[in-house]
């Protein structure tokens, strides 16, 4: 499992955090995920053999905020960015 943190922009209530909830745990692969108003950001566990950064993000966006990758939890853990090559 790999875990991504987003910076969401426009989340401002709890039915943000429902939309965002929703959005994300309809992809295969998604595992837990946790939405902080506060920090304006969303960390996501998924299982990268069935889920991909991109196809996160995308929900996100069309669940209509504004997105950026704050950082990857993996990253350092042995390859260049944390990702395929474990």
């Amino acid at each position: 499992m790999q875990t991504e943190i987003f910076e969401v922009a426009g989340m401002t209530s709890e039915k943000c955090i429902e939309t965002i909830t929703r959005a994300l745990t309809g992809i295969a692969g998604v595992g837990d995920l946790n939405v902080s108003l506060l920090r304006g950001e969303v960390a996501v566990q998924f299982d990268e053999k069935r889920a991909v950064k991109p196809q996160l993000e995308s929900a996100l966006v069309n669940a209509g905020y504004t997105v950026r990758v704050a950082q990857s939890a993996e990253a350092g853990k042995g390859s260049c960015c944390g990702g395929c090559c474990g």
